[in-house]
């Protein structure tokens, strides 16, 4: 971990400020993946388009290979031989995470019949367990649609964790951890954040599919 993050501060050396609450987000939604726990993640516009990265990034390799187990791969063979191989030869291990801005089935649905503000929140209390956690990104730091979910995630005894621009706000006070890059132009928080998040990934990946 420590060695990404240096990486990451000398690539990036604006983010040396927030590097002790990166490394404490590392720390705690790893935590949650090592106990069997999954990653919600909620955002708006640029921020949906980081949180559906984020899955990307998570759901399949992203710089590590991540064979499947020798024995799923051969209880694959043995249920169906010719597509067992198959199966065996291309899936990967993933880190179940869910982005709360798809599902437009659901989305919409929930906004026409309730309350549009609380869609993310509503996905929240269908998918979230205690000791799930929730990353919820806001460059503001105030989007009420990720307040609602930050709030219904606390009340299920989900871990908080934000990703916002440099300002404090209602999301800071809310999170367990917030990372608060160092920026307020909505268009130069995401330029940070999309670096934070990507040594993000590689920490979890490292720690679970990283030799020895």
């Amino acid at each position: 971990m420590k060695e990404l993050l240096q990486t990451l501060t000398d690539r990036y050396p604006a983010l040396l400020s927030c590097r002790k609450d990166i490394e404490a987000s590392a720390q705690r939604i790893g935590d949650s993946f090592a106990r069997g726990g999954k990653l919600l993640i909620a955002g708006n516009g640029g921020s949906a388009a980081d949180a559906e990265h984020i899955v990307g990034e998570l759901m399949k390799s992203f710089v590590l290979p991540r064979p499947l187990d020798a024995s799923l791969m051969e209880r694959m063979r043995k249920i169906d031989p010719q597509r067992g191989a198959l199966l065996a030869q291309h899936l990967q291990q993933g880190l179940p995470a869910i982005a709360l801005d798809g599902h437009p089935a659901l989305s919409t649905a929930f906004q026409n019949d309730c309350e549009p503000q609380l869609v993310f929140a509503q996905q929240v209390i269908g998918y979230g367990q205690e000791g799930d956690a929730l990353l919820a990104i806001s460059t503001s730091g105030n989007s009420e649609n990720v307040l609602y979910a930050a709030i219904a995630a606390k009340a299920k005894g989900m871990a908080i964790i934000g990703l916002t621009g440099a300002r404090e706000s209602r999301l800071s006070a809310l999170a367990d951890t917030c990372i608060r890059v160092p920026a307020t132009e909505t268009y130069q928080v995401q330029e940070l954040h999309l670096p934070v998040y990507h040594a993000l990934c590689m920490m979890w990946e490292k720690r679970f599919f990283g030799a020895g």
